[in-house]
């Protein structure tokens, strides 16, 4: 004679066929979500669900309910992410991810319906960078879900999904540098040769003041940015890594320029801003965008951006023989080791780098500026 049972219950329906339910940990009575043919189906149904409880893995049934779009877009409110990037993922939500997913419940989206959607907007032609974007979006979306127990498993199942192919970007010799610095206007000269020589950012070069440019030391205090968002709004923050606040050594060969920027350019006082376009106003990058242009044009440079020249400097820097850690403090890098992210050069080794870089600018400009070296022989190097 059978036991009598512990765990849920199982009746039979006038149909024949069996239904069970059992007690959630919720205190909520919860049917199975399908009926059986037999009895003893339902019973193995329950015997698996209870052994679900007592391992602690029982996840709502209803909890993966909610609709993609909404909990992708909770997702984004509440991570604490910077305007540009909350920008960026409202866009890649909004255009790539609502139209198929936004409605769907995030416990009905499959893997199959995943590598359906990213082979759709491949075939109509959205950029690969892109859909990778929008595709590692949805991936930590749901990872979410997970961690809070909404669904059992990522649906995001694609090897390689998220990775960006971008072109190899080009790298300016030392002569380009000069040429477009020469050919800009010319408040914006020294801004040109420290993102050359320095790899500064742009939103870190329009946010210098005065009181950051030591040239007696030899160096420049990057403390903070400006970001420029899409609706024109423009806000001053912290670089974008912990690791961009930083101290970076100052090249001599170009100390005379910036002496000179701020001798005639520059806002008065500590904290005057550096760099001041026609107006008297912190520059914008798209109106600089066009000066840039026009320039590389006058200088007979084609095809370079103006963040490519962080690209230089990564590669001169390089070359100087200076270490990874050496390298991840001048540029303001930062990587999913941690510990990295703290470990700066020391104040002597990066005048040292600064004075190699110097070096290695001044032999370029007497030698016709030939292409520069690139480190250990394995190309160009990584664009920052």
């Amino acid at each position: 004679m059978a036991g009598k049972r512990v765990f849920g219950r199982v009746r039979k329906l006038p149909s024949g066929r069996y239904q069970a339910r059992y007690p959630g940990p919720d205190g909520v009575d919860r049917p199975a979500p399908r009926t059986f043919g037999t009895k003893r189906e339902a019973d193995d149904w329950l015997a698996e669900k209870q052994t679900e409880l007592r391992r602690g893995d029982w996840s709502d049934p209803d909890a993966g309910k909610a609709a993609f779009g909404d909990f992708a877009r909770a997702w984004i409110a509440e991570r604490g992410l910077s305007h540009r990037t909350v920008e960026l993922y409202e866009s890649l939500l909004r255009l790539h991810l609502a139209p198929t997913f936004g409605t769907v419940a995030v416990a009905d989206v499959t893997p199959a319906g995943v590598r359906a959607w990213r082979a759709a907007r491949l075939a109509e032609g959205v950029g690969p960078s892109t859909v990778a974007k929008a595709y590692a979006l949805m991936r930590a979306v749901f990872a979410t879900a997970v961690e809070d127990r909404l669904i059992r498993r990522n649906p995001c199942q694609i090897k390689g999904g998220s990775k960006e192919s971008t072109p190899e970007r080009p790298i300016a010799t030392v002569g380009e540098v000069f040429a477009v610095a020469d050919a800009v206007q010319e408040w914006y000269r020294a801004l040109v040769l420290l993102a050359a020589f320095l790899g500064l950012r742009w939103g870190e070069l329009v946010a210098l003041r005065r009181r950051d440019v030591d040239l007696d030391g030899g160096a420049v205090r990057v403390r903070q940015a400006v970001a420029e968002l899409r609706n024109g709004q423009r806000i001053h923050k912290q670089p974008k890594s912990d690791a961009g606040v930083r101290t970076v050594g100052l090249p001599e060969v170009i100390a005379a320029d910036l002496r000179r920027h701020l001798e005639r350019f520059a806002e008065p006082g500590p904290d005057g801003r550096v760099f001041v376009g026609a107006k008297g106003t912190t520059p914008r990058r798209n109106h600089f965008n066009r000066l840039w242009h026009a320039a590389c044009a006058r200088a007979g440079v084609s095809g370079l951006r103006f963040h490519d020249l962080r690209h230089t400097g990564n590669t001169l820097a390089a070359s100087t023989g200076a270490s990874t850690k050496e390298l991840m403090a001048r540029m303001g890098h930062s990587t999913a080791r941690a510990a990295l992210i703290y470990q700066h050069a020391t104040a002597e080794r990066e005048r040292l780098i600064a004075q190699s870089v110097s070096d290695l600018v001044t032999r370029a400009r007497t030698s016709g500026g030939r292409p520069l070296p690139a480190p250990d022989g394995h190309g160009t190097g990584t664009p920052g």
